[in-house]
């Protein structure tokens, strides 16, 4: 071991970056759906090394100091990234003809830009350097702060968080509800990153002791958490949700929305299965209806005819608002909508945070001189909501809808006792077919219903839709490429062990102890070479 770090600390030039961009690229392999967490422990103590043998001369200012460092987290990042989001393009052959030129913008501009956040992890890290288990203190905290950072920053893009490599079981999920993403993110870096300490044998058993109780806590709480007795449910409902499958190529195509629209609700009519109720809920996909409803009035009335007394539709639409068609003031939202028994539309939510060049073109007015557009989804530019509000249902239950990826920001998906009981996602990942990215997708859904303590209802065009309960188990799902409908009984009693506030202060919390950890044991090995 000691002889591997060795090498790898000496490591110059491409030969440095080559090897960081492979130890970056290999880590994606614990993200779903491979979950081969283990890799992490080879990934990380190879960044530990390389960042050893990152040294600036310290007469050429911080900044040049840094630069070495910087170059190693950033090309790490650009490894993990590339190789964690290049299903990204396939969106942009869904019409090819339109959009392919900008394969390369998104498969390697997108981790190009990704990478700084990791590039600015190792370079805080560095700042905080020592020859010792101080380092790893250091690299957690350089992780901790990026990720946070990377939650809100330039809109923020979450997505494959180095937390969720250590969550990919519900056995293992159950921490993130006491620490959120924050604190998972910096305590799995310090875990993945100790086996480093075995190349100089410095604190190698301090280092193993803390692995062993942090490891034991963390699955630990998670068999306490699953093995504890369920209080009684309070209420139920019971739900289905509709899997269209529909193929892109014909989603906006004029000529075939009556017969998706016929596929809708053929299988929200059907029997219920057997043993269970007749849905209260029913769920459909993020656009699922292929028109606008001011244009189809007898759309309404043939979802009141299906419906049954009581019976509530939550379905992704495109929602038009302003004037005439051709009005430049009339607006367009990705939007949900709750139509009751009577094919009455009596709620609708926006969605709030949209995906930039998907949903809307940043700067739309300097880069569309350019020659540039938005790049995928619909039939239009949106607009983004105003706010975010709960859907009530017959009976009182509150339902919090999320559209697409908004589902993957933690601080958005704050649920408590007095908004919602049930978190909905809708979506339509069939944009990247099946490759890693609708596996990452539900993954990073399925932590949000362990963080906030409550169920998760899930709708895809063509998968992943699923029932999570509040603990992150699946009570049932449809697989990728799918066309189906699934009942689901859903138990409501479970709530948040502490607030979403409260766990963005747990998170903060170990970040700055490891800072700090960091910080002594820099200061320390100042004052003994000095």
């Amino acid at each position: 071991m000691k002889r591997l770090a060795g090498r790898i600390i000496l490591l110059w030039g491409w030969r440095r970056a080559l090897v960081a961009f492979l130890a970056g690229a290999l880590a994606v392999l614990a993200q779903a759906p491979y979950d081969f967490f283990a890799v992490c422990f080879v990934s990380f103590p190879l960044l530990v090394w390389l960042l050893d043998g990152a040294t600036g001369e310290a007469s050429d200012g911080w900044f040049r100091h840094l630069r070495p460092a910087f170059a190693v987290g950033w090309w790490f990042g650009f490894g993990y990234f590339l190789a964690g989001l290049w299903w990204i393009g396939s969106a942009l052959l869904v019409e090819a003809d339109s959009f392919a030129w900008a394969l390369p913008f998104a498969v390697v501009g997108i981790p190009l830009a990704l990478a700084f956040f990791y590039g600015f992890a190792t370079a805080v890290a560095r700042l905080l350097w020592s020859n010792d288990i101080g380092r790893i203190a250091a690299l957690a905290f350089g992780f901790g702060l990026a990720e946070w950072l990377r939650d809100f920053l330039f809109t923020g893009f979450p997505w494959n968080a180095v937390g969720y490599a250590a969550m990919p079981v519900p056995l293992l999920m159950q921490s993130v509800s006491v620490t959120g993403m924050v604190g998972v993110n910096a305590l799995a870096v310090f875990v993945f990153a100790l086996p480093a300490l075995l190349a100089a044998r410095r604190h190698v058993r301090l280092g193993g002791a803390l692995a062993a109780v942090l490891v034991a806590a963390h699955a630990g709480f998670g068999y306490v958490r699953l093995a504890a007795k369920v209080e009684p449910a309070t209420r139920a409902i019971d739900v289905r949700i509709v899997q269209p499958a529909v193929d892109l190529s014909e989603k906006w195509d004029p000529s075939v929305p009556d017969r998706i629209f016929a596929t809708l609700l053929g299988l929200s009519a059907k029997a219920p299965e057997t043993g269970h109720a007749k849905p209260q809920l029913i769920l459909w996909p993020e656009t699922s209806v292929p028109f606008f409803f001011a244009e189809r009035p007898d759309a309404l009335t043939a979802l009141g005819e299906m419906l049954g007394d009581g019976q509530t539709l939550i379905a992704g639409v495109v929602r038009e608002e302003g004037g005439s068609a051709e009005d430049a003031d009339r607006r367009y939202y990705n939007s949900v909508v709750a139509i009751d028994d009577k094919g009455q539309i009596a709620d609708a939510v926006d969605k709030v945070h949209l995906v930039p060049f998907g949903e809307y073109l940043p700067f739309a007015d300097l880069l569309g001189r350019l020659g540039l557009k938005q790049l995928v989804a619909g039939p239009t530019t949106y607009a983004a909501g105003n706010e975010r509000h709960p859907i009530a249902l017959p009976g009182g239950i509150r339902v919090l809808p999320f559209i697409c990826y908004e589902v993957i920001f933690p601080d958005l998906v704050a649920v408590d006792a007095t908004s919602a009981e049930l978190i909905v996602n809708v979506t339509n990942d069939a944009w990247f077919g099946d490759t890693p990215g609708p596996y990452q997708h539900f993954r990073q859904a399925q932590i949000r219903a362990v963080e906030n303590g409550v169920p998760l209802l899930r709708a895809a065009n063509n998968g992943i839709s699923a029932v999570v309960d509040p603990r992150g188990r699946i009570l049932d799902a449809l697989a990728i490429d799918v066309r189906g409908a699934i009942d689901v009984h859903v138990p409501i009693s479970n709530r948040a062990i502490v607030s979403s506030s409260q766990r963005r202060i747990n998170g903060l919390l170990i970040m700055l102890l490891f800072a700090l950890a960091a910080f002594a044991m820099n200061v320390r090995q100042r004052l003994r070479a000095n």
